[in-house]
């Protein structure tokens, strides 16, 4: 395959730029837009209503109707403040991005401001706690919703949920074996897809009647405003790994600061919609109430239909989701298999297909294997999702801090993107990244279980594993080390 006009001097067997800025747009899309959106806004809504109810209490003569117009506020406020907390950290990637144009993203970015072996400890962390936890989570919604259709009548947590997340896992990596145009045509279909179902959720509340607000508050005393921040950050989640396929960008200086910043501003623009969607419906304390938000805003237009309707855009939002998350993270361990000499065998590009193959095929074994292993117990995988989110989180956090070290070093040029309000920005985006993680490390330590042993094993075979590279570097190239 020849050279794009804007790398005719990449060599054979490395990405080559074919991806375009719809492509690049739609992978960030259909990897934050996953389950999230359904099942967490009764939560993030209840969280709303009670700060509403909590300030009602506070403040003389404060009545139903105010209670009411600062629930709807609130609701409102949090999923945008937790979008422009994603966008302040979109465009803080798009800066690192647009100098390190490579395969790898944080990888990338944590290894030219802190060393390889920080970047080599986030590799670490994402092929064995982050990606799999991440990618599992999404098959177990896909597969409940699944199971819905397929045995309505088998009760939850059963053999066939298990099997349908590690096949749907199995399909979509075999998908993007076959070559990138698969991959990219099969992100762009699903993408566009799930957005025409929350179009139609969205179009479906405007033509019903608006409901009047329920006199009664939801009964969720776990529910604050803090746990729907919370809640909506995770909604958030994923904008980052657009940057792991910087290296098969076309136009990188324009096209990846763009397509971070569309589809960040995309995602934020639905979710506020949809949200007030299901609030016309069912209202604030309806929405905190219910137990299946789109299939009651859709059953009340296709009544038996709705429901069903909603579980295919579900399982459909989740197989984008998936392909997404699959796509970009082989990339992370062929950038790995580029830098470190033990996992050399990780770092080859299949120029014929387009991809790094042998890490998509690795990151599967690893991704089903433990799908397969902590789901024979239940609530065992959801539990190990518990344990992902502090190592999350920490490398986002740490990623805030690289933008800073490397234009203190001059090391991002000054010709590409810059990001504005610089350094608030990259300031607020890790103070709000310090913050899940406490979070995260706050409800995983009131939620520990022999899972929490995983992540310890984790950690410190990443420590054996950067040992034998050190020596197999000294082997390979003893003059490098000193």
């Amino acid at each position: 395959m020849p050279a794009t006009p804007d790398d005719p001097a990449i060599p054979a067997g490395l990405p080559r730029r074919q991806l375009s800025l719809l492509d690049s747009t739609s992978i960030i899309v259909g990897i934050i837009i996953g389950s999230a959106i359904y099942s967490a806004s009764p939560d993030i809504a209840a969280g709303a209503a009670q700060f509403a109810q909590w300030a009602a209490r506070n403040r003389t003569g404060a009545g139903d109707s105010w209670v009411v117009q600062l629930s709807l506020a609130s609701l409102l406020g949090v999923w945008l403040l937790g979008g422009l907390i994603a966008l302040v950290g979109a465009m803080c990637y798009a800066e690192l991005a647009t100098a390190f144009p490579q395969a790898g993203g944080t990888y990338v970015f944590l290894s030219q401001a802190f060393g390889r072996y920080v970047g080599f400890a986030f590799a670490w962390a994402e092929f064995w706690i982050v990606r799999p936890g991440n990618v599992g989570a999404i098959g177990f919604v896909m597969a409940r919703y699944a199971r819905e259709l397929l045995a309505p009548g088998m009760k939850e947590g059963t053999w066939l949920e298990l099997l349908l997340a590690a096949s749907a896992i199995a399909a979509i990596t075999l998908l993007n074996a076959v070559g990138l145009k698969a991959g990219t045509w099969t992100q762009n279909v699903l993408t566009a897809a799930k957005i025409a179902g929350l179009a139609a959720i969205v179009v479906t509340a405007v033509t019903l009647p608006p409901a009047g607000e329920s006199p009664v508050m939801p009964n969720n005393p776990h529910a604050t405003l803090s746990l729907s921040l919370i809640l909506v950050m995770f909604a958030y989640g994923g904008w980052a790994d657009m940057s792991f396929v910087a290296a098969e960008v076309r136009d990188p200086a324009r096209n990846i600061s763009r397509a971070l910043i569309l589809g960040t501003t995309a995602v934020m623009t639905i979710y506020l919609l949809v949200t007030l969607a299901f609030v016309r419906v069912l209202g604030v304390r309806g929405l905190a109430a219910s137990d299946a938000v789109a299939a009651e805003v859709m059953s009340l237009r296709l009544e038996a239909w709705g429901s069903t309707a909603i579980s295919l855009l579900v399982i459909i939002s989740c197989l984008g989701a998936i392909n997404g998350t699959v796509f970009t993270g082989a990339r992370v361990y062929y950038a790995l298999g580029t830098h470190h000499p033990s996992f050399r065998w990780l770092g080859t590009w299949d120029e014929t297909k387009g991809i790094p193959l042998r890490s998509l095929l690795v990151q599967a074994a690893a991704t089903i294997g433990l799908v397969v292993s902590f789901g024979l117990y239940p609530g065992g995988f959801d539990r190990l999702v518990v344990f992902t989110t502090p190592f999350y989180w920490g490398f986002i956090a740490l990623v805030a801090i690289s933008l800073i070290v490397l234009r203190q070093r001059g090391a991002l040029g000054l010709s590409g993107y810059r990001v504005p309000l610089y350094p608030v920005a990259p300031a607020v985006f890790f103070l709000s990244s310090l913050w899940m993680v406490y979070a995260a490390i706050d409800y995983a330590a009131r939620n520990r279980s022999w899972e929490a042993l995983w992540a310890v094993a984790v950690i410190l075979s990443g420590f054996i594993a950067a040992a034998f590279d050190v020596r197999a570097r000294i082997s390979v190239a003893p003059n490098a080390v000193r």
